[in-house]
């Protein structure tokens, strides 16, 4: 799912550009501020993804260090919520 919203992402701001180079022979000032506001759009898009992704490596790295710090306590959590879940479904279906 990364991979796709990545690529969706990375193509909206391909396409973002190539419509700025377009119209960057447009002169009317109704089409620069638009380009203009793109480009801040872009600028601001780009800032919010990489931040996305700097959160979720910093959440990932937390996640492996607390599990490398607890093992078994990790284990039997993992093995609780599994346990819950497998409960939960079982009723759900019967």
């Amino acid at each position: 799912m990364k991979k796709n919203t990545e690529a969706n992402i990375a193509s909206l701001a391909e396409d973002a550009q190539d419509l700025i180079s377009a119209t960057a022979n447009i002169a009317e000032s109704k089409v620069v501020e638009a380009r203009k506001r793109l480009n801040v759009a872009l600028e601001r898009g780009r800032e919010a993804w990489e931040q996305v992704q700097d959160a979720a490596v910093a959440r990932a790295r937390a996640a492996d260090e607390v599990i490398r710090d607890y093992p078994y306590q990790s284990i039997g959590v993992a093995v609780g919520i599994g346990a819950l879940l497998g409960l939960f479904l079982m009723r759900r279906r019967g």
